[in-house]
């Protein structure tokens, strides 16, 4: 695996979304979404979906110039129309509008259809710690996952986040997908042809397997818990809300009508709705006490929770959203590494669209 500088990814990825036709703009935003999840070791969503995001435009899935707006809003709501663009960009666009709001009302909260993939979702929650602010983002994704007892993949691995602000502390950011595993480290095995862990995936009979092209073969990825006896019901309730206000409140496709990213699968011949979904809301910390008491307070919480007695072999007890930031670090001064089989996609990738993958160092 060779490591390659975030400059030459940033460079490489800008120019490839702007021949696809994106605006200056929203090329600059997508590439830093995009690039957020390789500096935050989430290299399942990184630079190795670029050539995904092209396929579906090249497939009339994306719309690289779309007129994002808003369509129904109160003083403390709103429901925002993608207009089928990328999600990448979509999402900070909705994000903004939560903030927007609460800014006057307090709180703000903002469901969205006719989106597409919008990357990790840590990455739009912390849009909100700047202004003293808790971020919340939560998105459907395309059905791979069997609710428990079902054979049938009929939800999305359906993350949340939810960025919370410290003062001394670094903020509180919890970033996780609700099924035992997201489909993208499944991706990472298959490249790394190494077996997935019992408890991750079924066959199609649904019985358990470690193959990591389980769900290629037809089974479906299980819900957070992996059965009913580890409570597989719970992430099986976890992805049904998030379906619900992503795309139910909105008016975006759910369940088993999620469309697929992969652009070899065509859409559901009868979609309930329009595009995929997102949800998001902001809330002002001082909507509630002072801010920086609040944040004070979460200080010690933190600082709490990081002298907590460990278990034998283990050296401390790690807040959410401390491993990504401290890998950012790493990999901001050291660069990113990328798997031979992305670099050779990503190499084709450019030949397709004229972009030279060595040149852009």
């Amino acid at each position: 695996m060779s490591t390659y500088p975030l400059s030459q990814l940033e460079r490489f990825t800008k120019e490839i979304l702007l021949r696809i036709g994106c605006p200056e703009k929203d090329a600059s935003t997508a590439m830093e979404v995009l690039l957020s999840a390789d500096l935050r070791g989430v290299d399942s969503h990184g630079v190795a979906r670029l050539s995904g995001y092209v396929r579906l435009w090249e497939k009339n899935r994306i719309n690289a110039q779309p007129n994002i707006r808003i369509i129904h809003e109160t003083p403390s709501t709103a429901v925002v129309d993608g207009d089928g663009g990328l999600g990448l960009v979509v999402a900070p666009y909705a994000m903004q509008v939560a903030i927007e709001k609460a800014k006057t009302a307090g709180t703000g909260w903002v469901s969205v259809k006719n989106s597409n993939h919008y990357g990790i979702a840590g990455i739009h929650a912390m849009q909100a710690l700047a202004h003293d602010m808790i971020g919340i983002s939560l998105t459907n994704a395309s059905p791979l996952v069997s609710p428990t007892f079902s054979r049938e993949r009929l939800l999305g691995t359906n993350p949340i986040s939810v960025a919370i602000p410290a003062a001394t502390q670094p903020p509180f950011v919890l970033d996780m997908a609700t099924t035992t595993a997201a489909n993208g480290k499944l991706e990472i095995l298959q490249r790394k042809q190494q077996e997935a862990p019992y408890g991750w995936i079924q066959d199609k009979d649904g019985n358990p397997t470690s193959s990591p092209n389980g769900v290629k073969d037809g089974g479906a990825l299980l819900p957070l818990g992996g059965d009913r006896e580890h409570g597989s019901h719970k992430g099986y309730g976890l992805g049904a809300v998030v379906d619900i206000f992503s795309a139910v409140l909105s008016g975006a496709n759910y369940g088993p009508w999620v469309p697929p990213f992969v652009a070899f699968l065509e859409p559901h011949p009868n979609p309930v709705g329009e595009g995929l979904g997102h949800f998001f809301g902001a809330m002002r910390v001082d909507a509630f006490r002072p801010a920086d008491e609040f944040k004070s307070h979460m200080d010690t919480w933190i600082g709490r929770f990081r002298k907590a007695k460990t278990v034998e072999g283990q050296e401390k007890v790690v807040i959410p959203g401390d491993p990504e930031r401290e890998l950012e670090e790493v990999r901001r001064r050291e660069g990113i590494p990328l798997l031979p089989a992305v670099v050779d996609d990503l190499r084709g990738l450019g030949e397709r669209l004229g972009v030279n993958w060595d040149e852009s160092q």
